[in-house]
């Protein structure tokens, strides 16, 4: 994001963090969406394309949280400090002007 906008928003840094996070809680919708409607398919090619378009949407939610592990954004293994982090950002939000 441009540094100009960060400052304004007060975000600094952050803000990669939040659009990483929107995006992961979009693929896990995703995820979800289509295993619910892979369950549903009415014929083997519908049932097979959905099976398909699952499998790339789990592989992107992974490729998603990967990317903000490496960066110390998310901490899915260690809910202690998934915790203080999420108090952190918390404490952050409550603080913009």
């Amino acid at each position: 994001m441009n540094p100009i906008l960060q400052t304004l928003t007060g975000m600094g840094g952050m803000t990669d963090q939040v659009i990483a996070m929107d995006l992961l809680i979009s693929a896990k919708s995703g995820v979800r969406n289509y295993a619910m409607a892979l369950t549903e398919a009415g014929t083997p090619e519908v049932k097979a394309t959905l099976a398909k378009q699952l499998e790339e949407a789990i592989d992107l939610h992974e490729k998603i949280s990967m990317y903000m592990i490496e960066r110390g954004w998310y901490h899915p293994w260690n809910v202690h400090e998934q915790r203080m982090l999420d108090q952190q950002n918390i404490q952050t939000a409550l603080n913009l002007p």
